[in-house]
């Protein structure tokens, strides 16, 4: 059997074009799908869309748009069609293909939650259009892509946002580990905890009908914890990598900018600057710091019931100090 080229073996390529029409040409659009045998398949808040050999065409009504991706659509369009075609850069902040980013919503995001040293952070942001509009500008996105220094700059553009509200909560690392260390303790139970009081404090000063969280149990315990505060006649929807959402995606630039500043105040008292993640620096780290300030110190800088607390400890022969439940064995993957 002929071997495939290293071409042939990579994935096609698609582009997106967005292309201006007025009525009539959307009139002809139509027409002309159906008239190839196009397949019509429904998609949220659009006037029609039609599948075809390796191109799919939407066409939105509210702003007279329509968005053509696949091999070949170019061509297609400008032979199709009169209008002018501009190649969109990008389309995950779209209004006419995700009109809800742009309602009043709540966006929750949390940070710090897979580092061993330092809080979890729970953030709510509220938000109308205006704000949305000018946080996009800015260049508000996902925490993960921007730099720590712009992370604080953009915080503070968030929260100084008129008619934007914005809430934080989390435990200092004494109360953290205590509460982790309760039986039948859960970090997610613990998230879903702090999820509901800044979301309950935000929708306290600027009632929204519905809020987005970036999905981290398939289980709804911030739904759970919300009831529990009688938070009524509102809409938390869940899914994964919701950041796309501009206020979901400003709520984690407002967690990840209180983590750096609680980082920086726990560095400030150990001497050091505390390292990031849970890898081999941070478990050198953390050995030093048992040193330092003994193994109970530890708590006050770190998550004990990670796997890398009781492996320190245990290996500088300190579990008589700090008694660490041993974790359950790896996974080990055939």
């Amino acid at each position: 059997m002929p071997k495939k080229s290293e071409d042939e073996e990579k994935p096609k390529k698609l582009s997106t074009y967005t292309i201006k029409l007025d009525d009539a040409q959307m009139s002809k659009l139509e027409a002309v799908l159906k008239s190839r045998g196009w397949e019509a398949f429904d998609v949220p808040y659009a006037r029609f869309a039609f599948r075809g050999p390796d191109c799919n065409v939407t066409a939105y009504d509210k702003r007279k748009v329509v968005v053509v991706a696949g091999k070949g659509t170019e061509e297609f369009v400008l032979h199709t069609l009169e209008g002018e075609i501009t190649q969109s850069p990008k389309l995950g902040y779209d209004e006419v293909l995700h009109p809800d980013w742009f309602e009043a919503h709540a966006g929750l995001d949390e940070s710090g939650k897979g580092d061993f040293f330092g809080p979890v952070i729970a953030a709510t942001v509220i938000a109308d259009k205006s704000a949305i509009d000018s946080w996009i500008k800015a260049g508000v996105k996902d925490s993960k892509k921007i730099a720590e220094a712009q992370i604080i700059k953009l915080d503070a553009l968030i929260r100084n946002t008129p008619g934007s509200i914005s809430a934080v909560k989390f435990c200092g690392m004494p109360r953290y580990n205590e509460l982790m260390a309760r039986p039948r303790a859960n970090l997610n139970s613990l998230l879903a905890w702090l999820h509901a009081m800044a979301l309950r404090e935000c929708l306290d000063k600027k009632w929204v009908p519905w809020g987005l969280l970036d999905q981290f149990t398939e289980q709804p315990l911030v739904q759970r914890e919300l009831a529990k505060k009688e938070v009524k006649n509102f809409e938390l929807r869940m899914r994964t990598k919701a950041e796309e959402d501009p206020v979901v995606a400003a709520a984690s630039v407002v967690a990840r900018a209180e983590f750096v500043r609680q980082m920086h105040s726990l560095s400030k008292h150990l001497g050091e600057k505390l390292q990031k993640g849970a890898g081999p620096l941070v478990k050198q780290q953390a050995k030093e710091i048992v040193t330092k300030f003994g193994a109970a110190g530890l708590g006050n800088f770190a998550k004990l019931h990670f796997r890398t607390a009781y492996e320190v400890v245990k290996e500088m022969g300190k579990l008589d100090e700090l008694p660490l439940k041993e974790p359950p064995p790896k996974m080990e993957w055939e």
